[in-house]
């Protein structure tokens, strides 16, 4: 005969093991759209920037299994170093090498890209993901906000740079990694530098904004060269990015809310997925100024579509990095 206890006993053992369940079915669905096409990247020439840790290396890692030759332009040698052997270790792939970029450092940036073109002559896939997210109001060595400096200008220096060598390789592609948070984004060039006034979350969006619209430009630009050029949203990933947002890493952060939110981000490797599907998809092969994100295409807010702004963006980074204007 069936007890109040036995009941108790059954209701005390399903509801733990159906929310568990729950758990488990929301985690993998907020892991987003997966890149599974099977590709052969034997001889493309990669350059990965921010590849020692989170979504770069993750896409390093892929990569590498593809065959491809990978540059980890990063500036922490010791870590880059440690995330360039554990994945040779785990692909074979002894083509992956670590070179030393500051993307908060012009300086730095030049000489990366004249250092490259002395060993290479030839580059295919330029993803540029490195970024910083949220910090206190500091500047780089140039003296643009740290945001602004690492996440576009450093960016758009370097891409230019190497431009040369995208259209020499022809089909190429290059890739930036931006956020939704350009959605939030302003462009403000009364006060690009945040000096007369600085908030970090409308800092990162200016950022990310200008991720786009540089895209978006330099794709007008490329037209006819057989180079393209898409940006693309990660989706929430949980990495090291949000190192500066304090709400997160206190001991309330660290224990409660990471906790609650574990079920709604994406793994690194899952982060990585849309850079891999926009970077080797066969399909994408002509399409350029796009914006991706879970392995689709996806429209971008109505301030990263303001073509004036993107073209007068254009020639402030220009002026302000001292590349030569292209025709």
């Amino acid at each position: 005969m069936w007890s109040l206890n036995d009941s108790v006993s059954c209701l005390c053992i399903a509801w733990p093991a159906l929310f568990g369940l729950g758990i488990y079915f929301l985690r993998k669905y907020m892991q987003g759209g997966q890149f599974t096409k099977q590709t052969n990247e034997t001889g493309k020439v990669v350059i990965v920037t921010g590849a020692n840790t989170g979504i770069g290396k993750e896409t390093v890692l892929e990569l590498a299994r593809r065959g491809a030759t990978v540059y980890m332009a990063c500036r922490d040698k010791t870590k880059t170093e440690k995330a360039r052997l554990e994945i040779i270790e785990e692909t074979k792939n002894e083509n992956i090498f670590f070179r030393e970029l500051d993307l908060a450092s012009l300086q730095s940036v030049r000489r990366f890209a004249a250092e490259f073109k002395k060993e290479q002559d030839k580059l295919h896939i330029l993803i540029n993901n490195a970024g910083v997210m949220r910090c206190p109001y500091m500047v780089t060595r140039d003296g643009f906000e740290m945001q602004l400096g690492v996440n576009h200008l450093g960016h758009f220096l370097l891409t230019n740079l190497l431009l040369d060598l995208l259209k020499k390789s022809a089909p190429s592609r290059i890739i930036n990694v931006s956020s939704l948070a350009h959605t939030r984004g302003f462009i403000d060039f009364n006060d690009l530098n945040s000096e007369k006034y600085y908030d970090p979350g409308a800092a990162y969006s200016q950022s990310k904004l200008a991720n786009v619209l540089f895209t978006r430009e330099l794709a007008k630009r490329l037209e006819g060269t057989g180079v393209t050029v898409n940006a693309l949203h990660p989706g929430v990933v949980d990495t090291e990015l949000g190192r500066h947002m304090k709400i997160l890493n206190g001991t309330f952060g660290r224990i409660v809310l990471r906790t609650l939110l574990w079920p709604l981000l994406k793994t690194p490797k899952s982060g990585a997925q849309t850079t891999l599907y926009a970077a080797l998809d066969p399909d994408l092969e002509k399409v350029s100024g796009v914006y991706f994100s879970d392995c689709k295409e996806k429209k971008v807010a109505p301030a990263a579509m303001d073509n004036q702004t993107a073209k007068q963006l254009w020639e402030e980074s220009v002026r302000v990095t001292y590349t030569r204007k292209l025709d």
